[in-house]
């Protein structure tokens, strides 16, 4: 009975949110903006569900959501930017990317992907990358989705054994685990290389995957900034979701 009343609780402050998602988004489209949201995370971390709740009810004219597949020979011998500016939003358009450029920084450093020159060179370029973005008028809102070791391993071995959710399994899932402080290191290094006044990150503590929904909503209807638009909605959890320039730490939520 608990579950089941914590369950209608959930729905009912989802709908009322993505009630708020569709008044914003009518603001941006009579304004002509054009958003980009990344999602990074670790594996499991809830990136996709996250976005399905966000996206499920908006305009599908306007609203894309971007999950790359691994890059092409011809993608390898490119600008690495390149492949990603193809999926920028024009005017009116709300972008959501399912991992982005930031692989450089995640994945392909942790699985030897990329060399040691290519990684320091993204490091260096992408600022300047996202600051030409935004001088454009592109505004780009950063999450970071974060669980803890134990929580990753339960989910990992639910994509294992729920014939729904093999299809979510891959070789990189295999060894989030093993790599897990490899992953930590990657992180922090990328997010204190790459948070910007222009393009913050916010970091999402994503143990509790309705709650992590919930609160990156919250946060989304105020970080997405539209004249004539005020969100109606409580303000999101300071435990769940905390800008990362004000932690103060090289740790940011678990080791």
């Amino acid at each position: 009975m608990e579950g089941q009343l914590e369950h209608q609780t959930y729905k009912k402050e989802i709908r009322a949110l993505q009630i708020q998602l569709s008044r914003l988004q009518r603001c941006l489209i009579g304004n002509g903006q054009r958003t980009v949201v990344i999602f990074e995370g670790r594996d499991a971390a809830g990136k996709d569900g996250a976005i399905k709740r966000i996206t499920q009810h908006l305009s599908p004219r306007e609203t894309r959501v971007v999950a790359l597949p691994p890059p092409t020979d011809r993608d390898q011998n490119s600008w690495y930017f390149q492949r990603f500016t193809a999926h920028l939003p024009a005017k009116q358009e709300f972008v959501f990317f399912n991992r982005s450029w930031y692989n450089r920084a995640g994945v392909e450093r942790v699985m030897g992907y990329c060399t040691d020159h290519e990684y320091f060179d993204f490091l260096t370029a992408v600022y300047g990358f996202e600051k030409m973005l935004t001088a454009d008028g592109i505004q780009i809102v950063k999450y970071y989705l974060d669980i803890s070791e134990q929580e990753q391993a339960k989910r990992i071995e639910e994509r294992r054994t729920d014939p729904l959710k093999q299809w979510k399994n891959s070789p990189v899932d295999a060894m989030a685990q093993s790599l897990w402080h490899e992953y930590s290191v990657a992180r922090d290094r990328m997010l204190q290389e790459t948070d910007s006044g222009f393009a913050p990150w916010a970091i999402i503590d994503a143990d509790n995957k309705k709650a992590a929904q919930v609160n990156i909503i919250r946060d989304l209807l105020r970080r997405v900034g539209c004249s004539g638009f005020e969100p109606d909605a409580p303000k999101p959890n300071p435990d769940l979701v905390r800008p990362f320039s004000e932690l103060g730490s090289t740790r940011v939520l678990y080791p």
